[in-house]
Parts: C-alpha cells; structure tokens; sequence
C-alpha cells in the first residue's frame, strides 16, 4: 500500500486582525483553497494580477503563428502566455516592463512554462522605449502590440512599494524603485499651484485646490501620513466622497511620479513606425487622460491613412468579468490597424 501525501494546512497566524502583507493576505502562501475562496469572494488575491479582457485583446488583434509581437507592459504575464500561445510556431514575442523587482519573476515563471529564447525575450524598459526595443531585438517593426496601462496587483497590494493606502508603507510609488524621486520627495517639492494642476489633469479631482494646499510642499513619510492629511483637508466632505478623493489623489501621484502620460505620448508618436503594415494595435487605459490621448491620436491617423481601421467605440469589460474582477470596472479597451 502506498504511502499517501500528507495533507498540508495553511499557516496560522496569531490574533484575529493581523497587520503584516504576507499575514493579512492569506492567499500570498499560494494555498489553493484560500485562492479559490478569494476569487469566489469577487476579488483578487493580494500579490497576483489577473488579465482583463483577454478575449477581446485576442480578437482585436488576432495573433496568428510567425508573427511578432510586444507586449510593452509584461507585469504578471498575463495577456503574454495567450499571445505566446497564439503566435507559435515561429513567431516572436518581446516583453517589456520598467520594474527590476517584478521583471525577473515573470521572466523566470514564463521560462519554466517552456517559452524560452527564440519565442519570448523580456526588456527592462517602459513603453516608452517600444522602438529601441524592436531594434534591440533585430526587428524593423511588430505585427501585434499590445500595452496595458493598469498598475500590476503586484505592485499595487504590496506596502512596500507604496502605492495603497490600505496599509502603512513608505511613499514611494516609483513602478522603477531605481530611478527619479519617491511621491515623498515630489511632494515636498510641488507648489499649491503645480499640485492643484496635477489632480485635476491627472484625477480629474474636485477638491484640487483644498488639497494640494494641504499636501504641497509637506513632509509625508508614508501613505497613511498623505491620507491621513487628505481627510483633514476634506473636514466637510462625507467617508464615502474623502475616500474617492484619496483613490483620486493617489492615482494623480503615482502618475506624476512615474511620467506616465510623458511615457504614453512617446508609445503614441512611435506607433506607425512600428508597426508593420496591416499591423494591430490595442491600449487598455484606465483614466479619462489616458484615453483622451490614445483616442485622438487614433482618430488623427486614421485621417491621415496611417490606420485603416480604428475601434469605433471604447471596448469595456463585460458585467461577468467586473462583478469576478472589479478592477476591470474602470478598464477601457481601444484597438487600430495600420494600413497595408
């Protein structure tokens, strides 16, 4: 008689409300049950990142076998594996990615699945970089690409990066830890004016002025000090309504900090010559800035005969996939086809 595997139970943790990431979110151990009961619940396991709209990201670009693909914001790998899968034989797929902590792992994890080199190379670079990244790569251009604005729930669930205000860790919200100044330092340095500009450019945020005169110029060490201060520059305004202004606030941050509309304007102006004639392209933007830029720099090649064809409406996320996936409630999908 054989001998049977010993079952395994999840760690315990002591006390009932424990404060620690890897503690509170039990499902980070990988234990399937408690990763199964998560998703059940309508959410997303803490330090995993689960793709929106992979079957309308498919068909918008319809990745066939030998074609060349890049992926400019390769994150958990998500979208890669279906594209990987799509375009093999012979094709090729180049993942690209800013964060030197997160890059590894998904390059590592994507390796063990069987795409090595001469289907799948990984680039440390945003996509701001598309186009030296083909060259680096020996191609002239790309048949699919594909960018995915969002921040990864690897990044976003983890304290120490400092991008939730959920728990207390250091204001950094750097997606590249490396390079340029932390949230800490950028808001010491803003002025009301300059903040003010930045939430309402970048959130669309009502209470722009209250805050950024409350915030500019501060030292905030961590994110419970920066929301901690913005409820006390909203004394009037209900829980519900300050807690969107701090989703708002801290959006309008991070996306300063990283220059992420300074990173989407050069992916823009890159396009045409990077994709190769009949070409695919799709965006998935998650912020009303966002889908401005990429809406009207679509609509003003297609004028120009650049595109041939463009989406006609924004692709949004079907009511299954947001009730299962409630990040993908704010997910807006835009695809464009170069002209042959």
């Amino acid at each position: 008689m054989s001998e049977e595997t010993p079952h395994r139970r999840r760690p315990r943790y002591s006390g009932k409300h424990p404060r620690r990431f890897d503690q509170k979110y039990k499902e980070l151990s990988g234990n399937a049950e408690t990763l199964a009961r998560v998703l059940a619940s309508g959410k997303t396991p803490a330090g995993s990142h689960v793709p929106i709209m992979v079957d309308e990201i498919l068909e918008v670009l319809d990745p066939r076998p030998g074609k060349i693909a890049v992926d400019c914001t390769l994150g958990f790998g998500g979208h890669t594996r279906r594209l990987l899968a799509r375009i093999a034989p012979g094709g090729h797929l180049i993942g690209l990615d800013a964060d030197p902590l997160e890059l590894p792992k998904t390059e590592a994890a994507l390796r063990g699945e069987g795409f090595g080199a001469d289907i799948f190379t990984a680039q440390k670079s945003n996509f701001a970089g598309l186009h030296a990244a083909l060259a680096a790569s020996g191609f002239s251009g790309a048949d699919v690409i594909l960018a995915d604005l969002g921040v990864s729930s690897m990044q976003f669930d983890n304290p120490s990066r400092g991008f939730t205000w959920k728990a207390t860790g250091p204001l950094d919200m750097r997606m590249n830890p490396n390079r340029g100044v932390s949230a800490a330092q950028w808001l010491l340095k803003m002025t009301p004016t300059a903040l003010e500009e930045a939430l309402i450019n970048n959130a669309d945020e009502p209470d722009a002025a209250a805050i950024a005169s409350a915030l500019a110029g501060k030292s905030l060490a961590t994110t419970t000090d920066l929301a901690d201060s913005i409820r006390i520059a909203l004394p009037h305004r209900s829980v519900e309504l300050v807690e969107k202004a701090i989703r708002r606030v801290f959006q309008a941050v991070r996306i300063s900090v990283n220059e992420e509309f300074s990173a989407l304007d050069a992916l823009l102006r890159s396009l045409p010559s990077c994709l190769n004639a009949g070409g695919r392209v799709a965006i998935m933007t998650f912020h009303s800035g966002e889908d401005r830029r990429v809406k009207k720099a679509f609509q003003a090649w297609y004028r120009d005969g650049i595109f041939s064809s463009i989406a006609d409406e924004v692709i949004r996320a079907s009511s299954d996939e947001r009730r299962a996936n409630p990040r993908a409630t704010s997910a807006k999908l835009r695809w464009a086809r170069r002209a042959e």
